[in-house]
């Protein structure tokens, strides 16, 4: 046999137990989709995706009791999953789909090879590598997916008004593939007629599940370079429908000569940062996230992005055209954005189906606090305020530093370079402080129940006034961080108000 282009792609034991086990059955399988496409990109894949001119159930049930593995049947979609020694197979017959103008869920009928592929939504995904003994590991690209691919195309089988008709999500997938395959050295592009269509049928988004669309901006803003895909769905006009409060930031509003930073490019500016920032972070180690494992909050390297920062970014200056104002004396202000956004941020979750839970408050706290390191920057460093900034961020510290850090842009060189120096001032002082007063995850050293004891007293306002000011004093610099200074501050402070201990 002539060696294939493809040699070398198939190596994984898997692929050899399949192609036999369907030749036993009398079927023939593929391998198919994004997993053929990543080996021409060199990209690793644990993922791979096999269809069947037959029953993909039963071949995965055939191939799951020839390695012993429990295989995983899921009937409505017809398809099943097994996992071998560290990947994760799908198995799927070969269909043809049919759609309803309504819904995006296609009426599937049994089908070759051929048919599923030109049921697929872009060219390079539509490409296969045959497992039958005849021409193992043969590419099959009836579209011209290998070209493409090579030309940074992303380009539609079918006609495109027809294939994002059918399933309007593919005009959000087709952004998405272009913001997680470029490369500086390949900038992919949809072709001119696709991008043409998005924009012809954008109005069939409204058939779309919000979860489905939040699952495609997550994999973009977690890529290498989020921007591309928020540029282009502005040019496509998605992101009207999608998030319309970020399409406000775009514009310059000008009085007297005097113009505002055009805070739509800021933003993705900010966003593309904090990607190339965090990438760094990772890659030393120097990250970590908080899980709580047997009741008890834990600290884990990070090894993945973390898609609610790029979320905090994306959304850190969304209330800036509603706070918008313009002062002769000191030009274009934006006086309490990062409040109104912070306040802004549940009801944009609950539009867009997203959780309401900790991840929104984690980006609902770096929106309201972006501001304040930034604030450090600029006055004095002082412990108390370093002090207040680490008890408000908690364990968000590290990334809330790295958003600011992110924040700070101009056209100005030199501003930029001055502010970056005077930021890791700030970066040190939080060291410092933190290591002397253990602020971080700040606990007030005298309970409520303390209170009530000493004082033999019922639970009332008293009691948390008495709290604030024994939190207040450590975090002013004022008593030391221990029981016995908050014990004897809080005597003091009770005796003021006329209470004494009872014992």
């Amino acid at each position: 046999m002539q060696p294939t282009i493809t040699q070398g792609f198939l190596e994984h034991e898997i692929f050899g137990i399949v192609s036999d086990v369907a030749a036993s059955m009398g079927v023939r399988a593929f391998v198919i989709g994004g997993y053929v496409r990543d080996c021409f990109l060199g990209r690793q894949s644990k993922d791979i995706d096999i269809v069947v001119e037959g029953s993909g159930i039963e071949l995965a049930e055939a191939v799951g009791a020839k390695v012993r593995s429990n295989v995983s049947v899921f009937k409505n979609y017809g398809t099943a999953m097994l996992r071998f020694k560290g990947i994760e197979v799908e198995f799927v017959g070969a269909r043809k789909e049919s759609y309803n103008r309504d819904s995006r869920k296609p009426v599937v009928e049994d089908g070759t090879l051929q048919e599923d592929q030109m049921r697929r939504d872009f060219t390079i995904n539509a490409m296969a590598f045959s497992l039958q003994k005849e021409d193992y590991g043969a590419l099959v690209d009836p579209f011209g997916g290998i070209r493409d691919l090579a030309a940074g195309i992303i380009r539609t089988p079918l006609d495109p008004d027809v294939t994002f008709s059918d399933d309007p999500l593919r005009m959000v997938r087709a952004i998405r593939f272009v913001t997680r395959l470029s490369t500086e050295e390949n900038q992919f592009k949809i072709v001119p007629e696709a991008l043409e269509s998005i924009r012809r049928n954008r109005g069939r988004m409204e058939i779309l599940s919000k979860e489905r669309i939040v699952e495609e901006l997550n994999k973009m803003l977690v890529s290498e370079k989020p921007s591309i895909g928020f540029r282009l769905l502005d040019e496509t006009g998605l992101l009207d429908m999608i998030l319309p409060q970020l399409s406000k930031l775009k514009g310059v509003e000008t009085v007297e000569g005097k113009g505002h930073k055009e805070n739509f490019s800021h933003t993705l500016e900010v966003l593309d940062n904090v990607a190339v920032a965090e990438i760094e972070a990772i890659s030393a180690g120097q990250l970590k996230d908080f899980v709580f494992e047997d009741g008890e909050e834990v600290a884990k390297v990070r090894t993945e992005p973390n898609v609610w920062l790029r979320w905090a970014a994306l959304l850190h200056d969304i209330a800036k055209p509603a706070t918008k104002r313009y002062d002769p004396a000191l030009g274009w202000t934006f006086h309490g954005h990062e409040v109104v956004g912070a306040k802004w941020i549940p009801r944009i979750f609950q539009s867009l189906k997203m959780p309401l839970n900790e991840k929104m408050k984690y980006v609902q706290k770096l929106v309201n606090l972006h501001l304040r390191p930034i604030a450090l920057v600029t006055d004095e460093v002082t412990d108390s305020a370093v002090r207040r900034l680490l008890f408000d961020a908690g364990n968000d510290i590290d990334d809330l530093m790295l958003l600011c850090n992110a924040d700070i842009t101009s056209k100005n060189p030199r501003k930029v370079a001055r502010l970056k120096a005077n930021f890791e001032l700030v970066k040190t002082k939080l060291v410092e402080v933190e290591a002397k007063d253990a602020i971080r995850n700040f606990k007030n050293p005298i309970t409520g129940d303390y209170v009530m004891d000493l004082f033999g007293i019922e639970p009332s306002n008293v009691i948390g006034q008495l709290k604030e000011k024994v939190k207040n004093a450590i975090l002013d610099g004022e008593i030391e961080n221990t029981f016995e200074a908050a014990d004897a501050y809080m005597r003091a402070r009770a005796a003021e108000m006329g209470m004494f201990p009872v014992k």
